[in-house]
């Protein structure tokens, strides 16, 4: 009785296990296989913010300039206004028919410009000197000697350079015989024992010289933003002394002061001509102005004494006045620097001190 119990217990296991085998075996065979991601084909994920873009260029409107007019307001006088637009007041008075320059009218619309230019910029038209080309050689053909022959057929269009020009006839079909064979072969060796490059006819159109015409370049005149050597001065501190006062915008301080004491040499800080010397600008005592050339311009004011002229040229370095106290009230030395007209900060241009 017992073994029988034990046979069917083990029976049953075995059908138990042979149970959980076909299970365990139908699982893995209907199993998927875990997907495979190329992660070397996947593009780079894209930022939420794209970078910023580069700011553009300015445009030619954006070209620093100075104005074409200035209306005349009460306090001005012609040697302010010429500063102020970087100008010599002489070249202002004569380019508005000015015959003193000591009588303005308040509301009168100035020209900042001279008439030439300025008939040049609003007609479009500017003059410029042309770049002169070389000579180019002419060409002798030889003149066609008469022929009885008839006239070629007419060209469809002018021969460029490089295209392919024929001189022979085009080819004529006929009929096929032994007599033209014999032709044929007759020229075909005759053309062989010749030169491969025999002289064109007289009747084959000629390509043009392919050397090609020489044009006059036309030279663009330069503008604000071309000033080439205009914009690199060599500048120098056009006094000795201690500096007192620095340049400020904010402020209304055109310059930068220098101290020292009465008598002492003021220079010129770079070369140029002097198109101001006088006590005719309010506030600056004996000034001297320098243009340097179309772009700069500087100031030497509360001089005691002036010692160029105006339209004088001088160099850098040489003494142009002596320190002093004129619309002031103590000896130093005013100094400015102008470039258009815009007052500039003088220490960006003067070498260390």
């Amino acid at each position: 009785m017992r073994s029988s119990i034990h046979f069917v217990r083990s029976a049953a296991r075995a059908v138990v296990a042979a149970i959980l085998i076909a299970l365990f075996a139908a699982g893995c065979a209907t199993r998927e296989p875990a997907p495979v991601e190329d992660r070397a084909a996947r593009p780079p994920p894209k930022s939420a913010t794209a970078p910023p873009a580069p700011p553009p260029a300015p445009s030619a409107t954006e070209i620093e300039a100075r104005p074409q007019t200035y209306t005349v307001k009460r306090g001005d006088t012609m040697h302010q206004i010429a500063l102020d637009n970087g100008l010599d007041y002489r070249d202002l008075a004569a380019w508005n028919n000015i015959d003193n320059p000591n009588v303005i009218r308040v509301g009168q619309v100035l020209r900042l410009t001279s008439p030439d230019s300025a008939a040049a910029t609003a007609t479009g038209v500017t003059t410029a000197p042309l770049r002169g080309a070389p000579p180019v050689a002419a060409e002798t053909k030889p003149a066609p000697s008469p022929s009885p022959s008839p006239s070629p057929p007419p060209v469809a269009a002018a021969v460029r350079p490089g295209d392919n020009v024929k001189s022979a006839p085009k080819a004529l079909k006929e009929p096929y015989s032994e007599r033209a064979l014999r032709e044929i072969a007759a020229a075909s060796a005759a053309a062989a024992s010749t030169t491969p490059s025999p002289a064109p006819s007289e009747n084959a159109p000629t390509a043009p010289s392919s050397k090609p015409e020489a044009k006059p370049e036309l030279v663009a005149p330069p503008t604000a933003a071309d000033n080439g050597d205009d914009d690199r001065l060599d500048w120098a501190w056009p006094a000795k002394g201690r500096l007192i006062g620095a340049f400020s915008e904010t402020a209304n301080l055109k310059g930068i002061d220098i101290a020292g004491t009465a008598g002492e040499p003021v220079v010129a800080s770079a070369p140029g001509k002097v198109v101001y010397a006088g006590t005719g600008l309010r506030g600056y005592g004996k000034l001297i102005i320098i243009k340097h050339n179309s772009i700069y311009l500087s100031a030497y004011a509360h001089n005691r004494e002036i010692l160029v002229k105006e339209g004088q040229q001088v160099t850098r370095g040489q003494k142009i006045a002596e320190m002093g106290n004129s619309d002031t009230d103590q000896v130093k030395l005013h100094f400015e620097i102008r470039r258009l007209g815009k007052p500039m900060d003088p220490v960006r241009y003067l070498p260390p001190a």
